[in-house]
């Protein structure tokens, strides 16, 4: 058995996802132990877990900490046992020698902090799924994107991008990081509950010399929207605050100004929802600002406890709005690569 690597999934009333998914993870992952995180599920997981897949060790919460509290509170339980997390959705498919090029790569790499596999859609498995593809970044407005997905336009894979390059994030879908790291910074920011906490996190690891990369060598296919679907009023909540909320935090510079243009644009968007008759999302764009408000002063000092000057994360430093929209690039290969850096 491989002490050094500990494959982690986080579940919440995820049953169903555990019956279809978590068997190929065992057979593929045989020298490896396995962990589930129950966030205090109600749909008999454990009672399941306990019973179909005995040899896969049980982290139970007392609550429902949401994915950033949850793993935080899991891996404080097996804190100095290992060398490396992979952490896993519960609706991911893996492949046979899935783990081995990713720690093969952690293991040559020092200066890496995380890497991802490519993770390719479940229900069309030739493309790149929205949640991580090929390995992600942010632009200057802090809107993220990926090698393979560009807001909703999702490549198929002619492995165009089977070649390694620095990235911003890697996807908590399927995330291998070293322990260390993680718990140096520590873990993910629960207040953002769900959704891109794992892009802040690694921005505060970059921002400390560290990168990411994928490694195309493995490979993993992800459903997707298992918790909460892409169209979801909550997703669509979480994604537009947390994201605000990355800014503050994490942005070098003025900050004033480059809240203001983000906030701008995000009213541009509520307001395409509204043009498209989905009132709802419009109406969670407007919740997601109120309750950044409401929060300001709580991510204010979580900026000033960080050393803006030391701030050197990788991103792409170009407006991804403008070039997907008006100057119609929509694949990753069409951006400038000078803006990358």
């Amino acid at each position: 058995m491989d002490t050094s690597l500990a494959i982690v999934i986080l579940n919440f009333n995820g049953k169903n996802h555990l019956e279809t998914y978590l068997p190929s993870v065992l057979a593929y992952s045989k020298e490896t132990p396995v962990f589930i995180a129950d966030n205090a599920s109600t749909d008999n997981s454990v009672s399941f877990i306990q019973k179909q897949f005995p040899q896969v060790h049980l982290l139970q919460q007392k609550r429902n900490f949401g994915f950033a509290g949850g793993y935080n509170v899991a891996l404080e339980q097996i804190k100095g046992q290992f060398d490396y997390y992979l952490l896993l959705n519960s609706d991911v498919e893996v492949t046979e020698h899935w783990i081995e090029p990713l720690k093969e790569f952690m293991d040559t790499h020092e200066n890496t902090a995380a890497c991802q596999p490519k993770i390719m859609s479940w229900q069309n498995k030739h493309t790149f799924e929205h949640a991580g593809a090929a390995g992600g970044f942010v632009d200057l407005h802090y809107f993220p994107f990926c090698r393979g997905r560009i807001f909703d336009s999702l490549e198929n894979d002619d492995q165009q991008y089977d070649y390694d390059v620095p990235v911003t994030w890697t996807s908590g879908a399927a995330m291998l990081i070293r322990s260390n790291l993680f718990h140096q910074v520590k873990g993910f920011d629960s207040d953002f509950f769900a959704h891109m906490e794992e892009i802040d996190l690694c921005i505060r690891l970059g921002n400390l010399g560290f990168d990411f990369h994928c490694v195309p060598e493995s490979t993993v296919y992800h459903l997707g929207g298992g918790t909460l679907d892409y169209d979801s009023p909550k997703k669509v909540y979480l994604n537009f605050r947390n994201s605000l909320f990355m800014l503050i935090k994490n942005h070098a510079g003025l900050l004033f100004p480059s809240l203001f243009i983000r906030m701008c644009l995000d009213g541009i968007a509520g307001v395409k929802f509204l043009l498209s008759g989905k009132f709802q999302l419009t109406w969670m764009v407007f919740l997601a600002h109120m309750n950044v408000y409401a929060q300001f002063g709580r991510f204010y000092k979580k900026r000033r406890q960080i050393n803006t000057k030391a701030r050197k994360f990788y991103r792409y430093n170009g407006r991804i709005i403008w070039d997907y929209y008006f100057l119609k690039n929509t694949v990753y290969s069409q951006l400038n690569k000078r803006k990358f850096n």
